[in-house]
């Protein structure tokens, strides 16, 4: 059992960030069931349960926090059934990264007003554990005692281009923390090929640790109409009044991601490059380059699926009352669920924004 970190001055707490829609991985994720509360990867545990075990290997119980919509609380509460109610926040509506972690970074200031916070999203995949546990301790120890915003980096496998960027300093760091240089958000091909070739570059893994000092003074200078709209519910959080005081102010608050209204802006930024077996679960391709496959290079995730003459291929059947039969595929993603079969290229995850959209015009939202 890997050690739980120890407290220094001050005492470190987890928030996963749990609200997304997932439209990316529609007919399976949908806006009642989003893609942090599915088994994507066949595992037997959604995705959401997975980030919550394996972040419980550094923070105790009552240190973990899930900040979701308001809609997703019931989701939350049937995946995470040990979790207390008061250890979920509720967003009204969504309002991206930036309102999510100020409205979490409040509660947390409120109930601890020395917090140690760290912040990750609920939607991935990190196959070597241990070295996230280390990497982890690293940044908390770095913030314990600074002011520095620390992100986790990830050493880039290949030219990507669906994810963003960090230049940092290569030459400027202490024990493993580097100073960063710049934020670049996703690149074109080209860009992306260069970010490899530099060597100074690393993808941004939305996993951000702050102490909550940093984080709040950090917003109030680089947002302060977000914060000024979040702080007129302060006397109101944890209290009765906190669910319709958030609702009155948080449709005002800014539709900004922390990156772009932070993280750019700040000057006291350091990344942890990570080798830690790190992976975005962000569309069908992701799934087919983690998902096992058999002879013919066909991932194969649910029961009942009969593929004759298929090669590389990503075949899902949710329905286990129901059989999905293919024959004579190649390079192409079949997904079937309760409701739909969808069926497209491989390598053309874009085209799910486009088709999300049509069935809304063509068949109607309750598909989607």
């Amino acid at each position: 059992m890997l050690g739980r970190i120890m407290d220094n001055i001050r005492p470190s707490y987890c928030v996963i960030m749990a609200g997304g829609i997932g439209s990316r991985f529609w007919p399976m994720s949908t806006q009642k069931l989003p893609k942090q509360f599915l088994d994507l990867l066949g595992t037997g545990e959604s995705l959401l349960q997975e980030t919550y075990k394996r972040v419980s290997k550094i923070f105790e119980a009552e240190r973990i926090f899930v900040i979701t919509q308001k809609g997703y609380v019931g989701l939350v509460k049937r995946h995470l059934p040990g979790l207390p109610t008061s250890q979920i926040i509720a967003e009204p509506l969504r309002r991206n990264t930036a309102a999510c972690i100020g409205l979490a970074a409040l509660k947390l200031k409120k109930r601890e007003p020395m917090a140690n916070l760290f912040f990750t999203p609920s939607d991935q995949v990190i196959e070597d554990e241990e070295a996230f546990v280390e990497v982890i301790k690293k940044g908390l120890k770095t913030t314990d005692t600074s002011d520095c915003f620390v992100t986790i980096g990830i050493p880039p496998l290949h030219p990507e281009t669906g994810y963003g960027y960090i230049q940092y300093n290569t030459d400027d760091q202490e024990d493993g923390v580097y100073s960063v240089r710049a934020f670049t958000e996703k690149p074109d091909l080209a860009h992306a090929e260069l970010f490899i070739d530099s060597g100074d570059f690393l993808w941004n893994s939305g996993m951000f640790i702050w102490n909550v000092d940093a984080l709040t003074n950090g917003l109030d200078q680089h947002l302060p109409e977000l914060m000024s709209n979040l702080g007129e519910v302060w006397d109101d959080l944890d209290t009765p009044y906190e669910t319709d005081s958030l609702a009155r102010v948080y449709g005002s608050c800014e539709n900004i991601s922390i990156d772009y209204g932070l993280m750019e802006r700040a000057e006291k930024v350091c990344v942890i490059p990570a080798s830690i077996g790190w992976y975005d679960i962000g569309n069908w391709g992701s799934i087919y380059k983690l998902a096992k496959k058999d002879a013919q290079g066909n991932a194969i995730i649910g029961t009942n699926v009969l593929a004759e003459n298929c090669s590389n291929c990503l075949l899902v059947n949710t329905d286990s009352s129901r059989a999905l039969v293919l024959r004579d595929l190649s390079d192409r993603i079949v997904i079937q669920t309760e409701k739909t079969v969808l069926g497209f290229p491989r390598g053309n995850d874009q085209a799910i924004k486009s088709i999300v959209k049509s069935v809304k015009l063509g068949l109607g939202e309750s598909f989607t």
